[in-house]
């Protein structure tokens, strides 16, 4: 039995050749079918080179498992989202590999009502199944069908019922596709907005699909990849500048002054949208940077949750608490009307009505949580041994600490500053947040001290 190294705890993914091929993908679809027993199942992919024929794979083996397959095309991840709720069926699978380098792929799989299936809800047993590859001749008779369909129609009309188009007043915005999937959403805006006399001006750069990348793979939160947003906003004038990550289920936010908002301030808007359409609602975040999230909620009267970072914790929590919302800082933001899913697409929507309604730009929508909690974004440095680096820093501040949470890594808080320190799941890599109480020369204090403590040997 060959194990299948592509499988990780929230998803699929691996290097083209060596752990994903085309046979692989096909014995992931007679597993997928196997364990799940769907009748239909939604199928999309995005624009890398070798989506499409991965899709095909996985479409064989669901079929070869007695599933009928919705092929949707060409989409983003929130797309298979949408299209397995809107339509119905019993599960859906995006083939996908995001940000990850250009000579790899990945696919990511729900069950009906768009839940995740991570490790602990299934993906161990798909993954059993496909190693053992041991699975009965197809029957021909009960061979599942497949059929294309377009649900681009039925997905922008989901989205616009977020905002009130009517509040709209003229706006420019520069929307950065990075030659991902998210270039066919921004043409059928445009048109949309046109058709509809939305004062709504569009400036797309790199929106051709192209899955050769010629830009570099689209991962905004990258900062040497920002500059072209930024850039763009900055020379045609533009109230807001959007880039996405090649299957758009992230969305990054620039204002007009070319500043790149941090995902975490942006969590602490649409908490404060949310709140004031649905007074009282839960809001569920995660526990890397949390102080300003916490403030505008209780402010909002609304009630703060914290989950364990990563999407399938996140979706859990908000289906218990029945969330209205949930925002991770990593740029990742969750709806309860989204069926619990993540979107990026839904959220610069709500901030340009935000814009529009307050008359305010949105470097001023942001300004006083940015002066408040000043963080520097997420730090990543290599360390050979991760958790001797997270255990020297915990017993350096431990005597000193208010509070110490073991949510997700570790998070120590002192009177007027607090950090998260983290473990990737996938390298070798430590990952710092930190924030402190309005005060940023302590900010680069705590910061130099922080990662002289993680570095030393």
């Amino acid at each position: 039995m060959t194990k299948l190294t592509c499988f990780k705890a929230y998803d699929i993914r691996g290097q083209l050749g060596t752990e994903l091929d085309e046979d692989i993908a096909y014995r992931i679809g007679r597993a997928y079918g196997e364990f799940l027993q769907p009748k239909n199942v939604v199928l999309g992919g995005d624009i890398r080179l070798s989506s499409e024929a991965l899709k095909m794979a996985l479409s064989k083996g669901i079929r070869d498992a007695g599933a009928n397959v919705i092929d949707i095309g060409m989409v983003g991840t929130e797309e298979v989202y949408f299209a397995t709720s809107h339509l119905n069926a019993d599960g859906g699978i995006e083939v996908t590999a995001s940000h990850n380098p250009i000579d790899y792929n990945g696919m990511k799989p729900i069950r009906e009502g768009s839940r995740p299936i991570s490790s602990d809800t299934g993906l161990l047993d798909i993954q059993k199944l496909a190693e053992a590859n041991n699975f009965a001749a197809v029957d021909q008779q009960n061979r599942g069908g497949y059929a294309k369909q377009s649900i681009l129609d039925d997905y922008l009309d989901h989205l616009f019922g977020y905002v009130d188009l009517a509040n709209i007043s003229p706006i420019k915005l520069v929307m950065n596709a990075g030659n991902g999937a998210a270039g066919h959403v921004v043409d059928a805006l445009v048109e949309r907005f046109q058709h509809l006399n939305v004062p709504i001006e569009i400036v797309a750069i790199n929106n051709e699909p192209d899955g050769t990348f010629p830009n570099g793979i689209p991962n905004p939160i990258l900062h040497e990849n920002r500059a072209p947003t930024i850039e763009a906003v900055l020379e045609h004038g533009a109230d807001m500048g959007i880039a996405w990550d090649g299957d758009f289920d992230r969305c990054f936010l620039v204002d007009e002054l070319g500043n790149f908002i941090e995902g975490y301030y942006i969590v602490g808007l649409l908490a404060e949208a949310f709140l004031l359409k649905n007074p009282g609602a839960k809001i569920v975040h995660d526990p890397r940077l949390t102080w300003n999230t916490v403030d505008v909620v209780e402010q909002g009267g609304g009630e703060a949750i914290l989950s364990k970072t990563g999407h399938a914790f996140i979706k859990e929590r908000m289906r218990l608490e029945d969330a209205v919302y949930g925002g991770e800082m990593s740029a990742h933001h969750y709806f309860r009307d989204f069926f619990y899913c993540d979107s990026g697409m839904i959220p610069w929507l709500l901030v340009m009505e935000l814009v529009s309604s307050s008359g305010k730009p949105l470097s001023q929508l942001v300004e006083a949580m940015v002066e408040a909690y000043p963080s520097p974004g997420e730090i990543n440095r290599k360390i050979a041994d991760p958790g001797a680096a997270i255990e020297r820093v915990r017993q350096h501040y431990e005597s000193e600490s208010i509070l110490i949470d073991t949510t997700d890594g570790i998070s120590m808080e002192f009177a007027d500053w607090r950090f998260n320190l983290r473990m990737s799941n996938t390298e070798p890599v430590v990952r710092l947040n930190l924030e402190t109480r309005g005060d940023k020369k302590l900010l680069a204090e705590r910061q130099s001290e922080l990662l002289s403590l993680m570095e030393s040997v």
